[in-house]
């Protein structure tokens, strides 16, 4: 058995089934609303989260990992004998990665390595699931951070979002700022591209918006092979199915999963994003 041990965060939402399978460690993010503290995906469902946000006066916002909880998941494994890779969040969109090199420090006998995935929800799953399965071969350490590091230009995420207010509010909009203040039914499409979220183009009505989206995915990809795919959605199901099961009848896929989001992106996304996140040509 490979004694290199995964670890990212709860943004990836990698399905559970798979996280079980490939013995990830996944540290979750942290919610906050009003005086409560929640561990994104445990303490709080996506369901539960939309049903609430829905009714709110009080907004969530959101704090990473703290180094406390990164520090016990890495003593943990060190004590077992693993060595580790850490796939982590975009450090554009988090502290996280912060927090991990701090907890590292504390453990001087232990051998970790934290990888930047300039990405989350499923492209970043991707990338740990790829790795996982290069780790349960045998592969050494230094293996599997190369083929981390090799990752991050093979993957991407598109979405389109009912509303820019919750990206504008939690400061993660990036270059999208330009398309605040369009009206009401031009709907954003934006792309997480250098780690950001960057603006792409802006389509008249939220239909051709999901259109545009498989359009864009195929575009990114190419004729790259192979392509696995994953939906993303804060509570909007139908959409996202829509979108992806046409994508699967466009694209040559090896592998899918159909995801939401956890609640700490649905805070930044908000509810009605839909997005499709890929890792083509490895």
């Amino acid at each position: 058995m490979s004694k290199v041990a995964l670890v990212t965060d709860s943004t990836a939402y990698i399905p559970k089934e798979l996280v079980e399978q490939y013995r990830i460690t996944v540290a979750p993010q942290v919610l906050i609303w009003g005086e409560k503290t929640y561990l994104d995906g445990i303490d709080i469902t996506p369901e539960e989260f939309y049903t609430r946000l829905s009714k709110t006066t009080v907004m969530p916002t959101t704090s990473q990992v703290n180094i406390a909880s990164f520090q016990q998941i890495f003593k943990q494994l060190f004590d077992e004998g693993y060595e580790i890779l850490a796939i982590l969040l975009s450090k554009h969109f988090s502290k996280t990665i912060d927090s991990a090199v701090q907890a590292r420090a504390m453990l001087p006998g232990a051998t970790i390595e934290i990888v930047d995935s300039m990405t989350t929800a499923m492209a970043m799953g991707f990338m740990v699931l790829s790795v996982a399965r290069l780790a349960e071969q045998g592969a050494s350490l230094a293996e599997c951070k190369a083929l981390a590091e090799k990752a991050v230009g093979h993957v991407g995420v598109l979405l389109t979002v009912d509303t820019l207010e919750f990206l504008h509010r939690g400061g993660r909009i990036g270059g999208g700022q330009r398309f605040l203040g369009s009206a009401l039914n031009i709907k954003p499409i934006l792309e997480v591209r250098g780690g950001r979220i960057e603006a792409v183009e802006r389509v008249r009505t939220r239909k051709k918006s999901l259109l545009r989206l498989i359009e864009l995915v195929s575009e990114r990809i190419g004729d790259r092979q192979p392509v696995r795919l994953a939906s993303l959605h804060a509570n909007a199901h139908d959409d996202a199915m829509e979108v992806f099961e046409e994508a699967r009848t466009q694209l040559k896929i090896v592998e899918s999963v159909f995801s939401e989001v956890s609640p700490v992106v649905g805070t930044h996304a908000g509810p009605g994003t839909v997005g499709l996140a890929f890792m083509a040509g490895m």
